[in-house]
């Protein structure tokens, strides 16, 4: 039996993904990218995005392999002091979608969650947005509060760093992580290195798939289906690299904390007033913790 990364290697050369992938290369005019519109296969996620010039990372597969021992476990908070962005190209201000969730109105109606499944038709047991419920203290010192639970569309994504096809990829123009379905070969890879537990392989494509901060709905000028759909507007989304916007401004002016910070990945999603609590946190030893994550998989990862 061939070691996993032959077998990678053979089903790259065996299925033509290496042919596929160099004709749609060298079919684009110079300066475009293959993820640009008329080149995805019919109800891919990229289909009618614009045109990304950004190249494809060139990892080799050493590289590949050390960066894919990253393990997906837990959830964390650091108090954020400033707007943590990624770098803009100089004299050019680029746009870096974030997300605010104000966890203070949230109180887990789930409308979030089911209008990204109807958005997406996401398949039965899998999400994209989650809320999760965290109940703890002892009687009659008792609280529940509301996690919800997305792609953090990070500055430094390790989901990007492991991909050994380039099939995900941050968009220069507006810092959205996406997932090239045509370039996706099912290896997991990028689902066992994500530290917030995002990705999953959709079973109707057989590729990954996760949130794309509704790249349909936001190059359209509308906002992401579950910003939308919540009735206690907990959900913000905008530009935080435009300090006019509602986000910059909340950032701004609000403590607010980010999912697991000791990863390095300078998430993009960023919460005021969320409760972190873990069930294997130890400072909570003495204290009644339980976690809802309302998945496939009950334990929080």
């Amino acid at each position: 039996m061939l070691p996993l990364n032959g077998q990678l290697s053979a089903r790259f050369e065996s299925g033509g993904l290496r042919d596929r992938h160099q004709a749609k290369t060298q079919s684009q005019p110079s300066g475009t990218y293959p993820h640009s519109t008329g080149d995805s296969a019919p109800g891919s996620r990229t289909e009618g995005l614009v045109t990304d010039t950004k190249s494809k990372p060139n990892l080799n597969r050493r590289d590949f392999f050390a960066a894919s021992g990253v393990a997906a476990v837990g959830a964390g908070a650091v108090v954020a002091n400033g707007v943590g962005a990624g770098a803009a190209t100089p004299g050019i201000r680029n746009k870096q979608y974030a997300m605010v969730i104000d966890a203070r109105r949230c109180y887990g109606v789930h409308a979030c969650s089911v209008a990204c499944k109807a958005e997406f038709n996401v398949p039965l047991g899998e999400t994209r947005s989650w809320v999760e419920f965290t109940e703890k203290g002892s009687f009659p010192s008792v609280s529940r509060t509301f996690l919800p639970r997305l792609c953090n569309h990070c500055s430094e994504p390790v989901c990007v760093s492991v991909c050994p096809t380039g099939a995900t990829w941050k968009r220069d123009e507006d810092g959205i992580v996406v997932v090239d379905q045509d370039f996706c070969i099912g290896c997991k890879y990028c689902v066992q290195a994500c530290p917030y537990d995002a990705r999953f392989i959709n079973p109707d494509t057989g590729s990954a798939d996760k949130c794309d901060f509704c790249i349909h709905r936001v190059s359209q000028g509308l906002e992401p289906a579950c910003v939308e759909a919540c009735p206690a507007r907990a959900r913000i989304f905008g530009d935080i690299n435009d300090p006019e916007s509602e986000v910059a401004k909340l950032i701004a002016t609000n403590p607010v904390t980010v999912l697991r910070p000791e990863q390095g990945t300078e998430p993009n999603v960023y919460y005021i007033g969320a409760d972190h609590t873990d069930e294997r946190d130890l400072r909570v030893e003495s204290m009644f913790v339980s976690v809802t994550t309302h998945r496939r998989y009950e334990e929080r990862r």
